[in-house]
């Protein structure tokens, strides 16, 4: 039976947490993060969890014990926030490259300088490539979901990797929205007991961890990540299934929102995700065919599933809420043009930045969009292949 609760996205991941009963949580609070950590720390001071709460003096630090405990055999978890992300760059590679299934709430928010404390996703997006799986979220009921997945997905025998479950800073961190939230004894079922995987702390069975390894054999260990990483996606899908069982949400790769027989589409991220469906809605009312693709699993990227569901369209917009700079183009354009570069036939594709520094994404910015995205696909003529919208000239 679920339990309907008013909360905020922070106060629901934090309660996830709390429901997940980690072993050991290393943390460092930033904004728009703290609020999350102060909650779990709350429940900490309880008694309400077993957990070890380690108070560090930074964010490196943080990541560097959560190594630690990990590689000792606990369950453990952070949270972190933009550069506090940024700080942990160094370590995020150490935990992937052991295999170290940490789950850590990233409360997504814009890189200084200058210093920004709003949302956008340069944080997670520049952790991309480090080796863990992301998880995005478009309000706080994903994040939820998210969190609870993250656990039966990092720790999956086959994959043994560290995870990000993403939300929007401010608009889903701090906001109230109504919650279903689980009963405590379907959450440590669902996740089941943490089970160890070469410990240190077995004395019986010695083991080291981050040994010295040459040109003799690193791209070999390299490849291996690889191909363990190759595995996430069916068993995002296999949690996703028992997860629908116990809670009745449905979750996949990705949301295909009025995609099957839609001509022009937009591929966008967590909360913006919820104002371009309600603008998609109206466009459809009017006879147009319109649709989205909001991505879910963004590390390992699903890139023949995406390829599959968007090659029909005429014309597509990709959104982005970050920039690559020097990359001509933002980094999940990149990856949705990688995954239809191999088809043929295929849509025009723009790609525009928006909502920089917490600046704020408008049904109107959605509008112009997809009325742009009509023109292309009825004229094929594109005006600019990147540009930023709801930015001052």
């Amino acid at each position: 039976m679920a339990k309907v609760k008013a909360a905020t996205g922070n106060e629901a991941v934090a309660n996830a947490l709390r429901q997940v009963n980690p072993d050991v949580c290393a943390a460092y609070p930033i904004t728009p993060q703290t609020e999350l950590m102060q909650r779990f720390s709350t429940f900490v001071s309880d008694g309400k969890v077993k957990t070890e709460l380690v108070l560090v003096e930074s964010e490196h630090s943080a990541m560097s014990a959560c190594v630690g405990a990990s590689a000792a055999g606990g369950r453990v978890v952070t949270a972190t926030s933009a550069q506090g992300l940024a700080l942990m760059w160094e370590v995020l590679f150490i935990a992937s490259g052991t295999r170290l299934p940490i789950v850590m709430p990233v409360v997504n928010r814009a890189l200084s300088a200058p210093l920004n404390i709003h949302g956008d996703h340069s944080d997670a997006m520049g952790a991309r490539d480090s080796g863990w799986i992301q998880l995005w979220s478009e309000n706080a009921q994903e994040a939820y979901d998210n969190t609870i997945q993250a656990f039966r997905i990092g720790e999956h025998m086959d994959v043994r990797l560290p995870v990000m479950i993403n939300m929007d800073g401010f608009i889903i961190s701090h906001s109230i929205a109504r919650i279903e939230y689980l009963e405590d004894e379907e959450v440590s079922s669902f996740i089941g007991e943490f089970r160890l995987l070469n410990p240190l702390l077995d004395v019986a069975r010695p083991v080291s961890y981050g040994p010295l390894i040459l040109p003799d054999y690193y791209m070999e260990y390299r490849r291996a990540q690889s191909e363990v990483a190759a595995r996430v996606p069916d068993v995002v899908m296999d949690v996703a299934r028992d997860f629908e069982k116990l809670s009745g949400r449905k979750y996949g790769l990705f949301e295909a929102y009025r995609l099957d027989d839609a001509d022009i589409g937009i591929v966008i991220l967590n909360s913006a995700a919820g104002t371009s469906k309600d603008v998609i809605d109206e466009y459809r009312s009017r006879g147009v065919k319109a649709g989205l693709l909001k991505p879910r699993l963004y590390r390992p990227f699903p890139y023949r599933e995406v390829g599959e569901a968007l090659r029909h369209l005429k014309a597509l917009c990709v959104l982005d809420r970050a920039d690559a700079f020097g990359g001509s183009f933002g980094p999940v354009f990149i990856d949705v043009a990688t995954s239809l570069y191999p088809y043929d036939v295929r849509p025009i594709m723009i790609n525009k930045i928006y909502g920089l520094g917490g600046r704020d994404y408008m049904p109107d910015h959605a509008e112009a969009v997809l009325d742009e995205l009509l023109q292309i696909a009825e004229t094929g003529n594109v005006r600019r292949y990147k540009e930023y919208i709801g930015v001052r000239e």
